[in-house]
């Protein structure tokens, strides 16, 4: 389901779960911000009984009655749409506590924290160590760049966005505007899907490529949201486990185990040193670098700018 539907669900949901009379349809569409954005009186009442079907499918339970003004109105009564008791044995306990403890940004923190509370207030136990039932695992979900926070608003109110990117085969960033859909994380890095108004089509951005500010514009999306962005996917297919290309590396010999294993050929060089040709995809500069001073990439030269240019930052750092 696309967020900006989602929504609007949630919205319409909220409202008739939150009145205390039955609401008509014109004061259901002066409430929710996407039914006053319908561009006519038949848009309109296709959207909100469609999303008033759909809210019923999902297991809401919506009465039609008349209202004082002859209307008909509608609303949720709360007693008839309360939850059960929630009853989590200690696993499940455990795994919602692990999952509010992985957001560590001030901004998203709160909010984990503030559905980690409900939760233990609905009866979720109190008395579980998430890390000690799961193996001490303790994750991270790393938010380094400054473009996140604006690019993660744009995602959820669907605003356009202006940012310079710089290529990995380009020495300078480019502008580019972007109607933003998704971010998601993958081996580390942050991504970024959407529509580039410039190419016409879907790309997908690496959010440590973002130079400067990121700017909202104004105006509606001119693409239609897909209901199922594949930014993982995508981005896999850039990577050297799905790579067409190879790179060419000198490697310490003695160092290096894991390029070793990813290596399609090892050839000893003599002084201490040995080549390796590796599948080469978008990714491998970041894995590269971590071998600090055991690795010289050889070839192709944007690989050995981008671990250059990484290494340079570092050593700022």
């Amino acid at each position: 389901m696309a967020i900006a539907k989602a929504e609007r669900l949630m919205n319409l949901a909220l409202c008739l779960l939150g009145t205390r009379r039955p609401l008509s349809k014109r004061e259901l569409r002066e409430s929710i911000e996407a039914y006053l954005e319908a561009s006519s009186d038949d848009s309109f009442n296709r959207m909100f009984e469609r999303d008033k079907d759909d809210l019923r499918e999902l297991g809401l339970v919506i009465e039609t009655v008349e209202n004082l003004d002859g209307e008909v109105g509608y609303l949720a009564r709360r007693d008839s749409n309360r939850l059960p008791p929630i009853t989590l044995d200690a696993e499940e306990a455990a795994a919602l506590g692990l999952a509010a403890k992985v957001w560590q940004q001030a901004r998203l923190a709160g909010a984990a924290s503030g559905a980690l509370q409900k939760l233990r207030a609905a009866g979720m136990p109190e008395d579980v160590d998430p890390y000690e039932a799961h193996g001490a695992l303790e994750p991270r979900i790393p938010v380094h760049e400054a473009a996140f926070e604006p690019l993660m608003l744009a995602c959820r109110d669907r605003r356009p966005v202006s940012f310079d990117y710089r290529k990995a085969t380009a020495a300078h960033p480019e502008p580019r505007h972007v109607e933003p859909w998704a971010l998601e994380c993958w081996r580390g890095h942050w991504y970024l899907a959407g529509w580039d108004r410039d190419r016409g089509a879907e790309r997908v951005f690496r959010l440590s490529r973002i130079t400067g500010k990121v700017r909202t514009r104004g105006g509606k999306y001119t693409a239609e949201v897909p209901d199922v962005v594949t930014v993982r996917e995508t981005v896999a297919s850039w990577a050297g486990d799905i790579a067409d290309r190879s790179a060419l590396i000198r490697l310490r010999s003695g160092a290096g185990y894991p390029l070793r294993a990813k290596a399609a050929s090892v050839r000893e060089l003599g002084d201490g040193w040995d080549e390796l040709e590796i599948p080469y995809g978008h990714g491998l500069d970041a894995w590269l670098v971590e071998f600090g001073p055991d690795v010289v990439v050889l070839e192709p030269a944007e690989l050995r700018a981008d671990v250059v240019d990484r290494l340079r930052a570092v050593a700022k750092g």
